[in-house]
């Protein structure tokens, strides 16, 4: 039996270097130094946290529940693209991931598992990680997105499709946080997000556009699924998936939000390690992208310091031998579900996006300084 505090990963970090990274966004070094030594504090006590509840029945029942809804997830995904070749079986383990921060801080240790482990292995362990809630969701945040579980598009959505898993745990309880209204979005593969239009990042379809975005709500244990790509890279940030949490909001007849109700109890990012994203921007579209990488050991936010209270890198597998076959992906994200970081000054909305489409909300860019340069949208391309 995995205990949760095993299971639970922190989708946090915050981003964006000085000069480059997201237009709009500037921060003081040694603000990020307190911020970074806050967030391994609040990680250690939700640690702690966890540790008073993760032995209960009803955690025990919900990591056998994990393990079973994973596997059936990936024989769905193998049966719907007619895969039959034995799927690469990948994970980390928090003896690996050590390894990898105690060497070099360039790649994470993977674990090749043969078609014979037990599904137990393979969907029931995490490492080791608790969220962070407060870091910033940088200046591209749109309110109103569409309630889909597919976020892909006809146009500007091609890359290796990547069906993901987000379970959130509340720190409190080890109970499943349910109702929640999750956000994501994220970079095309050439490193373009929509629903912006601003030096740095215009997207094809500037304001009105919303590939790679959309809401999902939690299910009984504390579950939404995205279908989507593997995220593109840009220059002056680790690759990455921004993730936003809402409770208690209103969700209007057309499958949106309704703007300031609810509360924040999530602001996070996911990162994926190196090995990864080295094989799949090797592919096409990614391979056209030529903005520069950086890497998780040089973001400012210290993505590199993933250990056993801290660790925002999702477990995953390859669905066939290759990534043509696209991959499953899973993380669990302990938080505070009595926390409300609405008015935190990390919490900023870019833009809205309602019945009449996309508009600026242009206070979110009142940090400025963008950087040189802009980021145009890829070439038209279908969806796989």
């Amino acid at each position: 039996m995995v205990q949760i505090s095993k299971l639970l990963a922190v989708a946090v970090t915050l981003l964006a270097a000085p000069a480059v990274a997201h237009p709009g966004e500037k921060h003081d070094p040694h603000v990020v130094k307190r911020e970074i030594h806050a967030r391994e504090a609040l990680a250690a006590a939700a640690k702690r946290s966890l540790g008073g509840c993760e032995n209960s029945l009803h955690a025990r029942q919900l990591a056998k529940r994990n393990i079973a809804r994973r596997s059936r997830a990936v024989q769905k995904l193998r049966q719907k693209r007619g895969v039959t070749a034995n799927p690469q079986k990948w994970r980390r383990d928090q003896a690996a991931l050590e390894k990898w921060e105690a060497a070099n801080h360039n790649r994470t240790a993977i674990l090749d598992y043969s078609p014979a482990t037990p599904e137990s292995i393979i969907f029931g362990a995490n490492t080791s990680c608790i969220l962070t809630p407060t870091i910033t969701n940088g200046p591209y945040y749109v309110w109103g997105e569409i309630m889909r579980e597919n976020v892909k598009e006809a146009q500007y959505s091609d890359g290796v499709d990547v069906s993901l898993e987000v379970q959130y745990i509340d720190i409190n309880t080890c109970l499943p946080v349910r109702g929640a209204l999750v956000d994501i979005w994220q970079a095309n593969a050439t490193g373009v997000y929509s629903g912006i239009s601003e030096s740095g990042n215009y997207a094809a379809g500037g304001w009105d556009s919303t590939y790679l975005r959309g809401i999902q709500q939690t299910d009984r244990d504390g579950v939404v699924n995205f279908e989507t790509i593997f995220p593109g890279h840009y220059e002056g940030r680790a690759t990455h998936t921004h993730l936003l949490t809402h409770l208690n909001a209103t969700l209007l007849p057309n499958k949106t939000l309704e703007v300031g109700t609810g509360s924040v109890t999530h602001i996070g990012q996911l990162f994926w390690n190196e090995v990864l994203r080295s094989a799949v921007e090797k592919m096409y579209p990614y391979n056209t992208n030529t903005q520069n990488v950086t890497t998780n050991a040089e973001d400012m936010w210290s993505v590199k310091q993933a250990d056993s209270a801290y660790d925002p890198f999702p477990e995953y597998i390859y669905l066939g031998d290759g990534l043509d076959d696209g991959l499953f992906a899973w993380i669990q994200i302990g938080i505070n579900a009595t926390a409300d970081y609405t008015d935190n000054s990390y919490y900023s909305i870019a833009a809205y996006h309602d019945t009449n489409g996309g508009h600026q909300n242009s206070d979110s860019f009142a940090m400025g300084g963008a950087p040189s340069g802009s980021r145009s949208a890829m070439p038209s391309a279908t969806s796989s």
